[in-house]
């Protein structure tokens, strides 16, 4: 959607495909970083999403047993919008449709699914759709795949996938908030078990972190058992897990950490979670995704105004976000095999925070480092494509 309004903003004709009649898909990722609030002023519609509800989160919190502390603190980040900032993202992507709709060159197709690849010559040049009258192809010099992390349309280009592997898998929930509760969202790791809280205005988003694959024992123990562990792990009083009547309340997410040996076929490139699936630890998997498309506007604009777009131009793209993509994936990992999952393995040990929890904790500047690599990213990326309504072209 992003990748869409800026080439629209450009004066290029656009088609979104999106197969659902609507974005209202629960427990997605909800928070958009200073680098993606940046990109949104460079767009000169802050303003807009500001009046969208939200709420802001300039500092995050994690417990380790009875140890608390702050972990990040991006109030210091030398950005308009210093703080993360927490929508719906059925909200954000209604806000980047809305925005896209004023311009003349960008269509969104909704209740139409990418099925395939329409190939020749071994170009990719549209794609294969299932619209509500029934097949169809969409013919196009350029086909970009943000499907996702089971994308349909990499597989059906035949580009490898490196595993680089998740021991973790997450159970997402709600659970009430009340006015006397705290707005700080944060994490407890305690004995065997990780719990984080997302703040969401009247209600807490929740995710209950399991070792992968151990998603049915739990539901096996009985949703009582299941409140019980929840209960004692949120700040506030236990009986706010009662609001888990049952597993249909409890959404999982079976987490993946991947990437594709090569993004692009002639004709095709793959971005976000289709390129490169991340772990939902420091939520950056929406802002690494909206950096790709913000990196891909910048770099194909002018070869696709010039109707001649490369796999050279393609390979640029890659090229561009690489580095990044691995350092995050790389660092994700890291956090699954020295932090989470030791934390998983204690079972009654008691839970000690690991040397940089305690240095955070000790030198509060310290926690700058987090929240810059957290809210900006691995080199983060403005908006250098052209607008059309700016340039008067």
């Amino acid at each position: 959607m992003m990748l869409g309004l800026l080439l629209a903003r450009a004066g290029l004709t656009v088609t979104v495909v999106e197969k659902h009649a609507d974005f209202l898909r629960d427990f997605r990722g909800d928070t958009l970083h200073p680098s993606t609030l940046e990109i949104i002023h460079d767009l000169g519609l802050y303003e807009e999403l500001e009046r969208l509800p939200h709420q802001k989160v300039a500092r995050l919190s994690a417990a380790f047993g009875d140890f608390e502390t702050e972990v990040a603190d991006f109030s210091h980040l030398p950005v308009r919008s210093p703080f993360i900032m927490l929508m719906p993202q059925w909200d954000f992507l209604d806000f980047l449709r809305r925005a896209g709709e004023r311009e003349p060159g960008f269509t969104c197709l909704m209740r139409t699914e990418a099925t395939g690849l329409v190939e020749e010559a071994g170009r990719v040049v549209g794609l294969e759709l299932q619209t509500q009258g029934g097949p169809a192809e969409l013919r196009a010099p350029l086909v970009v795949a943000a499907d996702g992390r089971k994308s349909v349309l990499r597989a059906a280009a035949g580009l490898a996938v490196e595993e680089l592997g998740a021991p973790i898998d997450v159970m997402w929930f709600r659970l009430p908030r009340k006015a006397t509760d705290t707005d700080q969202t944060g994490g407890r790791f305690d004995r065997g078990r990780l719990f984080v809280r997302i703040f969401r205005g009247d209600y807490w988003q929740c995710a209950f972190v399991i070792p992968k694959g151990t998603a049915d024992t739990v539901r096996e123990r009985g949703i009582e058992a299941f409140r019980a562990e929840v209960a004692s792990l949120v700040p506030f009083e236990p009986d706010r897990a009662d609001a888990l009547r049952s597993f249909d309340d409890v959404a999982l997410l079976s987490v993946a950490v991947d990437r594709l040996r090569t993004w692009h076929r002639p004709g095709l490139l793959c971005i976000g979670d289709a390129a490169h699936a991340m772990s939902p630890v420091a939520g950056v998997g929406i802002n690494l995704a909206i950096q790709d498309a913000v990196a891909a506007a910048n770099i194909l604009t002018g070869p696709m105004q010039a109707g001649n777009v490369t796999d050279a131009d393609l390979a640029a793209v890659e090229k561009r976000r690489l580095l990044p993509t691995r350092l995050v994936q790389r660092a994700q990992v890291f956090a699954h095999e020295r932090i989470l999952g030791p934390v998983l393995r204690s079972g009654d040990a008691p839970t000690r925070p690991p040397l940089p929890i305690r240095l955070l904790a000790r030198f509060p500047i310290l926690r700058r480092i987090p929240a810059r690599l957290v809210g900006m990213g691995i080199r983060p990326e403005r908006v250098r494509s052209p607008d059309v309504r700016i340039s008067g072209e």
